[in-house]
């Protein structure tokens, strides 16, 4: 047992997923512009600094998106809204469509810098160059430098939680000291 009477476990095959499940995040959808147009969901993303100012995206290393990344050198980011569910679910279905037809189902325009494509009504973009990217498990992490970044429409973020998008706090349940 530990000091706080918990006992301790070692890390249990899929409990892992299940406890980081619990941990809100936003969805956005990266994109690669140039001759590797690509767009990919993802909620594995942060920021990193704020002088300068870096990100970084969690991409799994079996995705195409690796590829895109690496041939171009920037990528692009959307910070989709909660309106946004069946754009998330489109970058997520690996049997789409590839290159700029890809894009085809949703409203978009080419980043000003990196000319990612980058999707109309969310609520933020970012636009940047990859300044490292390290082995990390399962995932390549790539730490971007933002050469530019926009506020875009109003609205709430889509989030991703307990394995669904948009999904809130419990129904049930009150916080207490």
């Amino acid at each position: 047992m530990t000091s706080s009477g918990h006992e301790e476990r070692g890390v249990v095959e899929g409990h892992f997923r299940s406890v980081m499940g619990c941990f809100v995040t936003g969805v956005t959808v990266i994109s690669v512009g140039g001759e590797w147009v690509h767009g990919m969901t993802a909620n594995a993303f942060t920021s990193v600094s704020l002088e300068p100012p870096m990100v970084l995206a969690c991409v799994a290393d079996t995705a195409r998106m690796n590829r895109c990344i690496e041939q171009q050198g920037s990528f692009g980011v959307s910070v989709l809204s909660q309106e946004q569910h069946s754009t998330a679910r489109l970058f997520a279905r690996p049997a789409r469509e590839h290159g700029l037809p890809q894009f085809d189902e949703v409203g978009w325009h080419p980043g000003p810098v990196t000319g990612a494509p980058l999707i109309d009504s969310a609520l933020a973009w970012l636009e940047c160059d990859v300044v490292q990217a390290y082995p990390g498990g399962d995932h390549v992490i790539y730490v971007g430098r933002v050469l530019g970044c926009v506020i875009g429409a109003p609205g709430a973020p889509l989030t991703f939680w307990n394995g669904r998008l948009g999904a809130g706090a419990p129904a049930e349940g009150t916080l207490s000291h």
